[in-house]
């Protein structure tokens, strides 16, 4: 953990606890995270140091802390029994009054620049709605709230943006409790729900049985990219890439690509699932097996680049002669002096200013077509001509289907 807790004062005269993480850069906007009934625990404080990350200056209060300070629980046994416990005396308003008070103390944060979002889970989620409701937070979004729709009286003095995500398989929130908070919230500008099929409650929570990881991963995104909307802060991704491949591609020093990237990043390249996982794994890979593998005539040809809140995906075509063993694209076979040329699609995501992780993927049967290295007779595999179709896309379509597509000519549609 890289925060440190810090305290802040209450409405009526009490002290609190709040666990805050500094961005790298040493300041920005601002962001309360708002605890599950367990607590500020590990979980809460690995997110709030991921959220730091970003480039937020994080706060994290204790809010039982009128109940019983400090806790820290763990989600089985007897923690669980005693989290719902104290659920069951927590005090919805005077936790509220303790969500402005550390609303109040992140924007007379030294780092705090701007402006400041609420993000809750479980209990937290629904603080995070009314947070929305009642307080002058910029924007606020809530993971399975417990409990909201007790609220929704209060739906039309929302005054900032909202999101709200949900577990489709969750008891605590289920289908029909969905659907009376959808009508409540219907027509409310800056409003955006998200159900996930075949989740749970606690869905995002990797410490819990219910963890889904690629829910957890769009859910993420998704509220990446309200935060920086509304809060900033906005990077020039484009600019980080371009700086990033100029290392690997033109001057070919790995010490110079890692220092782009975060303390452990890791790279997946899909057809062959080569790269690696953390700085060391992955500073070897770029220095025996990426790097200076790649033959002297690598060239990409870029065709298209979207930028998003988080990540960016590049579309291109690599082209090189196989005139090396190319460890990370065509691991084991010896060079066969061919020349080849795929479409790549790479999605990068960010960590704030840093590249977090890399996913790279092409067509590994075209690649192995043009080096000789199978026999595409007969098979559903195009070489280079897939290439070529992507710079000009008047050249012939469906000739890998060529005998289906004759016998549909004519046909009705």
């Amino acid at each position: 953990m890289n925060g440190q807790w810090t305290q802040v004062k209450s409405h009526d005269g009490g002290e609190f606890r709040a666990y805050t993480a500094l961005p790298p850069e040493g300041s920005g906007p601002g962001l309360v995270l708002l605890q599950e009934i367990f607590g500020v625990n590990g979980y809460m404080r690995a997110l709030a140091d991921r959220y730091a990350e970003e480039g937020y200056v994080v706060m994290v209060p204790d809010l039982f802390w009128r109940l019983e300070p400090n806790v820290d629980l763990g989600y089985e046994g007897a923690d669980a029994q005693k989290a719902f416990s104290l659920y069951e005396r927590f005090d919805v308003e005077l936790a509220m009054q303790d969500v402005a008070q550390t609303l109040a103390a992140l924007r007379a944060h030294e780092q705090h620049r701007g402006k400041v979002g609420v993000v809750g889970f479980c209990l937290g989620g629904k603080l995070a709605y009314l947070s929305a409701t009642r307080t002058d937070v910029d924007c606020a979004i809530g993971y399975y709230a417990v409990g909201l729709e007790n609220n929704l009286d209060e739906a039309a003095r929302i005054t900032c943006p909202l999101m709200l995500h949900f577990g489709a398989d969750d008891a605590h929130c289920d289908a029909s409790t969905r659907e009376r908070i959808a009508q409540a919230l219907a027509g409310k500008p800056g409003v955006e729900l998200y159900t996930y099929p075949g989740c749970d409650h606690a869905f995002a929570s990797s410490s819990r049985s219910t963890y889904d990881k690629p829910a957890t991963m769009m859910a993420y995104s998704r509220t990446l990219a309200m935060l920086r909307r509304v809060l900033g802060p906005i990077y020039d991704f484009n600019a980080l890439w371009e700086e990033h491949c100029y290392h690997e591609f033109v001057a070919r020093n790995p010490s110079d690509v890692m220092p782009t990237m975060v303390a452990q990043p890791y790279v997946n390249h899909i057809p062959t699932m080569t790269g690696g996982v953390g700085h060391d794994e992955l500073k070897r890979f770029y220095t025996h097996h990426f790097v200076h593998s790649n033959p002297e005539d690598t060239r990409l040809i870029p065709i298209s680049r979207t930028i998003g809140s988080d990540r960016v995906v590049d579309e291109f075509i690599f082209c090189c002669t196989h005139d090396r063993e190319i460890d990370w694209l065509l691991p084991g076979l010896a060079p066969t002096g061919k020349y080849f040329e795929v479409p790549m699609l790479a999605v990068i995501c960010f960590r704030g200013n840093k590249l977090y992780n890399e996913h790279i993927y092409w067509d590994q049967a075209s690649v192995l077509a043009q080096i000789g290295a199978i026999d595409p007779t007969g098979l559903p595999i195009a070489g280079a001509q897939s290439a070529k179709k992507l710079l000009d896309e008047t050249l012939p379509s469906n000739t890998l289907m060529a005998r289906a597509w004759r016998e549909s000519e004519g046909k009705p549609f």
